[in-house]
């Protein structure tokens, strides 16, 4: 499938690939990528072929100011970033949906599912960071960096994975938002699974378990993989991943057949 886009909000284009499912009985699923990532990565390609093996839609989307999309990347905030999946939602959409989020994705479709709970019938965290802007960033700036960032309004920080991250004091003050680790309980009822590299030296393997705790879902569970990294990319990563789609799969299916029946 080409790249297409679709324009939401005035202003606003947001570029995405959808493939259609061809059994109607199975969810569809949507991918929400991490921060400064785009729609091209090895997780969003094996879910998109792993999903048309198996006849369920899938989409997978750039947020703005990431990828194909429009915007500048330090405009952006999680609860723009939020809306742009929520928009991918609403519109790209039908019925229920497994949400799949990595990294500072996992955070967006945690959002997501509290905004939308009757289309989210599963969410799977690839190493699910929720709360990053806080504890990650500037909950480890020295006070040099803090008063950088207040001066300039940016700072710039060194990442695993190329160019440093610029994180801006928009982005910080306005994710302080949506926190959602806090200690209260975060509403979200449906089948999660939480995949996690135990040498994931970016998100700390326990953000998964505090995760587990603060939600109200009763079938939760946290999957680890001792030789895993951050992006879960390897083939035993993506192997975890395969699975945990097809379990909540089955799950969503089951009980749409349960409802039916009853």
């Amino acid at each position: 499938m080409s790249l297409q886009k679709f324009s939401p909000r005035k202003g606003v284009e947001i570029a995405y690939h959808k493939t259609a499912g061809t059994d109607d009985t199975l969810p569809g699923v949507v991918f929400c990528g991490g921060f400064m990532s785009d729609m091209t990565g090895s997780k969003a390609v094996f879910l998109e072929e792993f999903c048309k093996k198996r006849g369920q839609a899938f989409v997978r989307f750039d947020y703005t100011g990431h990828g194909s999309s429009s915007g500048k990347f330090t405009d952006g905030t999680i609860g723009s970033w939020t809306q742009d999946a929520l928009d991918v939602i609403d519109n790209l959409t039908d019925g229920p949906q497994i949400l799949i989020g990595s990294s500072m994705g996992g955070w967006v479709s945690m959002l997501v599912t509290l905004a939308r709970p009757d289309r989210i019938a599963g969410l799977i965290g690839i190493a699910a960071a929720p709360d990053f802007t806080e504890e990650i960033y500037y909950g480890t700036l020295t006070d040099d960096q803090k008063r950088e960032l207040d001066e300039k309004g940016i700072i710039h920080l060194p990442s695993e994975y190329g160019e440093p991250y610029p994180v801006t004091e928009g982005l910080v003050k306005e994710a302080r938002r949506h926190l959602l680790l806090g200690g209260s309980l975060v509403d979200i009822r449906c089948p999660i699974r939480l995949l996690h590299g135990k040498e994931d030296t970016v998100v700390p393997w326990g953000k998964s378990l505090r995760i587990s705790k603060v939600v109200a879902a009763k079938d939760v569970e946290v999957r680890f993989l001792d030789s895993g990294d951050h992006s879960l990319s390897c083939e035993e990563g993506l192997k975890m991943l395969g699975e945990a789609v097809g379990e909540l799969t089955d799950t969503a299916t089951s009980r749409v057949v349960s409802l039916h029946s009853a």
